[in-house]
């Protein structure tokens, strides 16, 4: 069945809207048609060889939808059945799975090389990040789609399967945001904005949004934010002004690159801590001396999809969202057609928005 799709042909190159043939599902395998796609930055990624993806691919990874078919095998999930993408599946026999740290899965990226789908004249295509939600329909393992909770809308339940967990879990599972802590948020893309809601979430006392854009100051404060700081040379020193010259207990870098890595951290207290979320290349070295590492005790640590369990924090996720607590719609600034995405991709190397939502 032909269905239209967005086609990454080359590392590079511009994507292609065009159709697809995508097979009926196979054993252990669901057709899901999509209701909506979040853009992200990851995929700009992908698209441009920061991280390595097979070509010709179909990008997305954040999506929901309703499953059309299943294959042989797959009995916990039925055609009508409203659901999350989930484009980092952990195995359970790895590792990092044995140890509890399901977001470190050595094989949860496995599906990404394999051929999901055809051109329609015949090139074998990926599933870039294992889901291929820039499409109509997409075709995925059963342990790549989760229920959708009850009570959260199916087009801004898409946020869910990477903005929002992501955000969230640099919070409360890396960082661990305690009651009254003072936070810092780098970058006021989809990401930091549901990592400021997080921060909010979690009772944070002072939160400070910073970005190189000063048009992004009603996004944050309307997503959690108490202050906002233009990003320049001088942000540590403006964030230490904010919280009494000592600097903020934690800062969450959402950027991915070597200047505001190193300016998340400088803006930590002593003894504070810093998460970076942000996806850079190998070209951004961070440099520290080994004398202010020993002097400032501070920690700076990696972040991989929130530290989250998909199955595990969905549903608490939902729980917020039916409080009034999470606000997904806060997180989008622009719905888009497919055809759109190339132009959300130009945005975004613009510094511009927070999250594109594509709308099938």
């Amino acid at each position: 069945m032909a269905v239209r799709a967005a086609v990454l042909p080359a590392i590079g190159a511009p994507l292609e809207i065009t159709e697809i043939d995508l097979p009926d599902p196979g054993p252990g395998r669901v057709r899901v048609r999509l209701a909506a796609a979040g853009v992200c930055h990851s995929d700009l990624s992908l698209s441009d060889g920061t991280m390595r993806v097979a070509v010709p691919t179909v990008l997305g990874h954040e999506g929901a939808g309703t499953v059309v078919a299943v294959g042989e095998g797959v009995e916990h999930l039925a055609p009508g059945a409203d659901v999350i993408l989930n484009w980092a599946p952990s195995c359970g026999r790895c590792h990092p799975c044995t140890l509890g740290e399901v977001w470190l899965c050595v094989n949860a990226l496995n599906g990404a090389s394999e051929v999901y789908a055809r051109t329609t004249d015949g090139r074998d295509l990926h599933p870039g990040l294992n889901v291929a939600a820039f499409a109509e329909e997409t075709v995925v393992p059963a342990d790549c789609v989760l229920p959708l909770p009850d009570g959260i809308p199916l087009t801004d339940a898409a946020l869910l399967g990477c903005a929002v967990l992501t955000g969230y879990g640099a919070i409360h599972h890396s960082a661990r945001v305690r009651p009254g802590e003072t936070v810092a948020v780098f970058g006021v893309g989809g990401v930091g904005l549901a990592t400021l809601q997080a921060a909010r979430i979690a009772g944070a006392s002072t939160i400070v949004a910073v970005d190189v854009s000063p048009e992004k100051e009603e996004l944050a404060r309307a997503a959690g934010a108490t202050e906002y700081v233009v990003a320049s040379e001088r942000t540590a020193r403006e964030i230490r002004a904010l919280t009494g010259k000592q600097g903020v207990d934690v800062a969450v870098e959402c950027v991915g690159r070597a200047v505001t890595i190193r300016a998340a951290w400088e803006s930590t207290r002593r003894g504070g801590r810093t998460t970076v979320v942000g996806i850079g290349g190998k070209d951004q070295q961070v440099t520290f001396n080994a004398l202010e590492i020993f002097h400032w005790g501070r920690t700076l640590a990696g972040c991989v999809y929130g530290n989250c369990d998909p199955a595990r924090d969905l549903p608490v996720l939902a729980d917020h969202v039916r409080a009034g607590r999470l606000d997904l719609s806060g997180l989008v600034t622009e719905r888009i057609a497919l055809e759109d995405i190339p132009g959300a991709f130009d945005n975004m190397l613009a510094g511009k928005g927070g999250r594109a939502l594509v709308v099938f």
